[in-house]
């Protein structure tokens, strides 16, 4: 007889892969549970009409509106999950997040802890990712007790000048926290990497950066095209006792002490949902009723600046952003959001929404351009959520804030006008793009209203872990990744502190 894991962890992606670097060194075994396979290095990687125009690395499935209507996801299924895809954008979250926040249309509660708790675990993470950053030019920025281990990517020319007009005309333009190795990055392709797909050639991912340190450790396996279909409980109801899966299409089951889900935000709670029982008809981790509840994706818009005078000849472009409206609208009011550079938005990319539009057009305009994200706080709402009905997911999002966002964007133009665009066009993100799903599975001290506890441990299933963007109290309005991995960090030490100790 096989013998079982200690520890089964399932995704790969950012929460599940730094979750498991930080347990690996305690020798238990763990096996990481991937639903999908490696990337591999091909042509479409780097080519933006695969990508945008023919969408062919989106998934090939469907899930639901409310009423039934079908939509296409943009969640990929793959070692390191979603972070293949990613920006490499690594914010912390500011100290203000982690409190009661009041916003136009709403309240962004409290976490169950301070920014100064988790700030250490920041410090690692940003280690672990090894992220490129400056200290000491955004006046949102929370306290660091550690550098940045790299220097800053830096601004191409005509990037550069933009920051510099930004800033003369009072904003505080600073260079984002990124996880990419920049020379490694150009030397495998002339691209962007925002949105673009991820062998090994560069951004510091779920896969290059997290797994690939835990994978140096003999105790931990991956097990790739093993997609979990349900989770086990014992009779009682109080802890999981076995996790079904496929490999290949062969049914496994594996009974591990401890559980660890990590498949994002979505399935995370559908899984969950689908393993209700006699002892938990709701559900897994649902006796509160808020598993799938309180789902967010950040309310976001890309915004392109064009002047005539103004030539583009980055490769890259996504290296500044600004918060001068994060904590405020800039005159007293509430926040508004946070404002980063996308990657280079070239003809081929602008195509797949202006198919009407030749594409050589569209290439032109490009180079007379330069283009913005601008994303606000999604607040927690109960009916938002995730549901099954059998095999088929219903995402129900019902946005808020949004007139805050519209503001924003308002905002975004204006200071765009006075540093010498004189055309800026905005298009809003939905649901087909994922941004920073989080929320469904989330944290708080009292289990009445929280599946979690302040450690991602379930108040209904003591051996029962979530770690990853499910978690998340609040979406706050930056990238989420380096927080789900300092959480995932800190999760670690207390598995191996409370449950591995002996």
């Amino acid at each position: 007889m096989q013998s079982q894991p200690d520890i089964v962890i399932i995704g790969s992606g950012i929460g599940g892969a730094t979750v498991a670097a930080g347990l690996a060194p305690s020798g238990a075994s763990i096996v990481i549970l991937e639903a999908g396979d490696h990337l591999t290095d091909r042509p479409e990687n780097r080519d933006q009409r695969a990508i945008f125009q023919r969408g062919h690395f989106r998934p090939r499935e469907s899930w639901y509106e409310a009423d039934g209507s079908a939509f296409n996801p943009g969640n990929y299924y793959n070692v390191g999950g979603n972070s293949k895809f990613y920006g490499a954008v690594l914010f912390r979250y500011r100290r203000e997040d982690f409190e009661e926040m009041r916003h136009r249309e709403g309240v962004s509660p409290a976490w169950p802890f301070p920014y100064e708790e988790l700030e250490p675990w920041y410090g690692e993470a940003e280690r672990l990712f090894q992220v490129r950053g400056a200290l000491g030019q955004d006046p949102t920025e929370p306290a660091h007790s550690t550098p940045y281990p790299h220097k800053p990517v830096p601004d191409e020319p005509a990037i550069a000048l933009v920051r510099e007009r930004l800033a003369k005309n009072g904003l505080h333009p600073f260079s984002l926290p990124l996880g990419v190795d920049i020379e490694r990055w150009l030397a495998a392709g002339q691209t962007p990497w925002d949105a673009h797909p991820h062998r090994a050639d560069g951004k510091m991912d779920g896969e290059t950066a997290a797994l690939a340190a835990a994978l140096k450790h003999a105790n931990v396996t991956l097990r790739i095209r093993s997609k979990v279909t349900r989770l086990e409980a014992s009779p009682d109801g109080r802890s999981i006792v076995a996790v079904h899966a496929k490999t290949d299409g062969a049914d496994q089951v594996l009974r591990p002490k401890l559980v660890i889900l990590s498949a994002g935000a979505v399935m995370s709670a559908a899984l969950l949902l689908r393993s209700a029982d006699g002892k938990n008809p709701n559900g897994l981790a649902n006796s509160s009723d808020q598993v799938g509840r309180n789902f967010m994706n950040h309310n976001s818009s890309a915004v392109l600046a064009i002047s005539p005078t103004y030539r583009n000849d980055s490769v890259y472009q996504k290296t500044f952003a600004f918060n001068d409206f994060y904590l405020s609208d800039g005159a007293g009011g509430p926040p508004l959001g946070n404002v980063q550079l996308l990657g280079r938005v070239s003809g081929k990319i602008l195509k797949a929404n202006l198919p009407q539009v030749p594409e050589w057009l569209l290439e032109r305009i490009s180079r007379h351009a330069i283009d913005f994200y601008a994303m606000s706080e999604d607040i927690p709402n109960p009916e938002s959520r995730v549901m099954v009905d059998g095999d088929r997911i219903i995402l129900h999002w019902v946005k808020t804030n949004w007139q805050a966002h519209l503001d924003l964007v308002a905002k975004l133009k204006q200071v765009l006008r006075a540093a010498g665009f004189p055309i800026v066009l905005s298009r809003a993100f939905d649901k087909r793009t994922p941004s920073h799903q989080c929320g469904t599975v989330r944290i708080g001290n009292d289990p009445t209203t929280a599946p979690l506890d302040p450690f991602c441990r379930a108040y209904d299933h003591p051996n029962l872990f979530v770690v990853d963007a499910a978690y998340l109290p609040t979406s706050a309005a930056v990238n989420p990744a380096l927080t789900v991995a300092a959480q995932a960090l800190r999760v670690a030490r207390h598995i191996r502190q409370k449950d591995l100790a002996a």
